[in-house]
């Protein structure tokens, strides 16, 4: 599959097909990144690997080549209809391809093995979804990526993600409480997944090269993984839409009993009710997840 700025453009001259800005489509040209992403998330023969966007395919074809059973979802038909007369005839076994939006299927129509625990410090019952070995190595569509993650993130939560993002959108990801860039998917990401080192991608690395700066970002699954419920997402979110009010008078309006044992949890914790959102911990919204019932939010 092509990797040069020339055979990607006289690729898509063939297929009558211009880069989509819409959907994000910048086309990986560099080799070194494609090596460099699989050995992150150290892909082996019989692997298994889910990506997002392959356009062209540059990516997919390593993948397949180093032996990984590729699950594949592309939005844009031209470039779906491409792979699938091409790296699907190639590898009819361990190819498995898709047309659709990844928000809607984030893991690409993967359905293999799962386990299911209960993590420690989660309330009675709670159990999470994961996949023992599950990868997923892809060049996200920037304009996905936060929406996308957040559906992985909603389980079942695979073992290693190596993904290209946008660098603002990877700063979030990892962001420290109190910066600015601290939100409810940086808490719900750090709950779940480590961030590994990982890389400056310069724009002379895509066609056509991005506007923003990019970043190879590896994430590993914790041994201990902690899932937020949809009533905990949905009101941490509601609280960093107001970012600038104190917690004290965010539960209040959020929370039938004024957000009493929150605040109660929040105190012992060393921290007060005139602290804002971004001052709070990822441990510390942890635990304050763990006193919320599914429909008290």
């Amino acid at each position: 599959m092509p990797l040069s700025p020339t055979a990607t453009r006289d690729l898509l001259a063939q297929l009558g097909h211009g880069p989509n800005r819409r959907l994000g489509q910048n086309f990986l040209i560099d080799g070194n990144i494609v090596r460099k992403s699989l050995a992150l998330a150290g892909v082996a023969p019989g692997d298994q690997v889910v990506e997002v966007g392959p356009g062209l395919g540059t990516l997919t074809s390593a993948l397949l080549e180093a032996g990984a059973e590729v699950w594949a979802i592309e939005k844009d038909r031209t470039l779906h209809d491409h792979l699938a007369a091409t790296l699907a005839a190639k590898f009819p076994a361990t190819f498995h391809l898709k047309e659709g939006d990844a928000v809607e299927e984030p893991l690409a129509g993967w359905n293999g093995v799962r386990s299911m625990i209960a993590p420690s410090g989660s309330p009675e019952g709670a159990i999470i979804d994961l996949t023992p070995s599950l990868k997923i190595v892809a060049n996200l569509p920037y304009a996905i990526a936060t929406p996308w993650l957040d559906a992985v993130l909603s389980g079942p939560l695979p073992a290693h993600l190596v993904l290209m993002l946008q660098q603002e959108a990877a700063e979030r990801y990892h962001a420290e409480p109190g910066s600015k860039s601290f939100g409810g998917i940086s808490i719900f990401l750090q709950a779940a997944y480590a961030a590994a080192p990982g890389h400056k991608v310069a724009a002379a690395c895509f066609y056509p090269p991005p506007e923003v700066e990019s970043r190879l970002l590896h994430l590993v699954r914790r041994p201990d993984p902690f899932v937020f419920s949809p009533a905990a997402r949905l009101l941490i979110r509601g609280c960093f839409q107001q970012r600038r009010k104190q917690i004290g008078a965010l539960l209040r309006d959020r929370l039938p009993d004024g957000g009493a044992a929150w605040l109660e949890l929040i105190g012992a914790a060393g921290y007060s009710s005139r602290t804002r959102p971004e001052g709070i911990p990822v441990e510390l919204w942890m635990r304050l997840a763990s006193l919320l019932s599914p429909t008290s939010a």
